[in-house]
């Protein structure tokens, strides 16, 4: 944790206080509850399995208003319309951003983009706590990420196994070797390479291609940040990289779902 890069700590911190706030309005007990009453989910790993036995690529779309580098991404956010536009595109899975303050999303986002379509959909946020892993299962989300980056090894190990326990699958996003061992000693088949830097926020796709020969082949590799242009998802490809987590490039298109068929179909 001291090698937390410096907005990941604003962010944690705040995250932090913000859990504190939301259990002030909803209890554990209330959400396990909520959770508890949620169909099962929807498979994750297994809508993406599914993408890659038929040798296409599976594309986790994301839903994504604002980031805190780039600001406002898209005026006209209309959680529904994108979700219905990425799967008619052919996404694998969607992801919703639910962090407020850097990211302007929101739970509702999740609910109102899941209810409107049949795909799976993971919970973009900062989980740092028991209480949101539980919270995710109970707006309905099918997966979470972890980020090792802001997490202990025994906080990641215990969100990892609470997330299984409540049926969900995990994404566990790493950016570097030491975090790449970190995920590897979980029993989780995806894994996820941020080819963002979180110091400087350069993205780089060698952060990827340098990874991946440390990658067991019955792990699914996710590719996320930097995938801009159809050569982006060429030279992935040609690498055995066929899995993609694309946020920006989809939301800054009139219609998010024409773009992903256009680049990766």
């Amino acid at each position: 944790m001291s090698e937390t890069p410096t907005i990941l700590k604003k962010i944690i911190a705040r995250k932090h206080e913000e859990v504190l706030e939301r259990k002030t309005t909803t209890t554990l007990q209330q959400l396990e509850e909520k959770a508890a009453a949620q169909p099962a989910a929807r498979g994750f790993v297994a809508a993406m399995e599914r993408k890659l036995a038929a040798g296409e690529p599976a594309v986790i779309a994301e839903i994504k208003k604002a980031s805190p580098s780039k600001g406002v991404i898209r005026e006209d956010f209309d959680p529904v319309a994108i979700a219905q536009s990425y799967q008619q595109g052919g996404a694998a899975c969607l992801s919703v951003l639910t962090d407020i303050d850097y990211f302007q999303g929101a739970d509702e986002y999740l609910k109102q983009a899941r209810a409107a379509v049949e795909l799976p959909v993971i919970r973009k946020d900062f989980i740092v706590d028991p209480y949101q892993v539980t919270e995710a299962r109970a707006i309905g989300a099918d997966c979470i990420l972890l980020i090792v980056a802001a997490l202990a090894k025994q906080q990641l190990h215990d969100l990892n196994t609470q997330a299984q326990e409540l049926g969900l699958d995990v994404l566990v996003e790493v950016h570097d070797r030491a975090e790449l061992e970190l995920a590897l000693a979980l029993p989780n088949k995806l894994v996820g390479i941020n080819n963002r830097n979180l110091h400087t926020f350069d993205v780089s796709l060698n952060t990827t291609f340098d990874l991946l020969a440390d990658i067991p082949s019955e792990k699914i590799v996710v590719t996320e940040s930097g995938i801009l242009v159809a050569n982006d998802i060429a030279v992935m490809r040609e690498r055995g990289v066929n899995a993609f987590l694309v946020g920006e490039s989809f939301m800054r298109a009139e219609e998010p779902g024409e773009k992903l068929r256009k680049l990766f179909f």
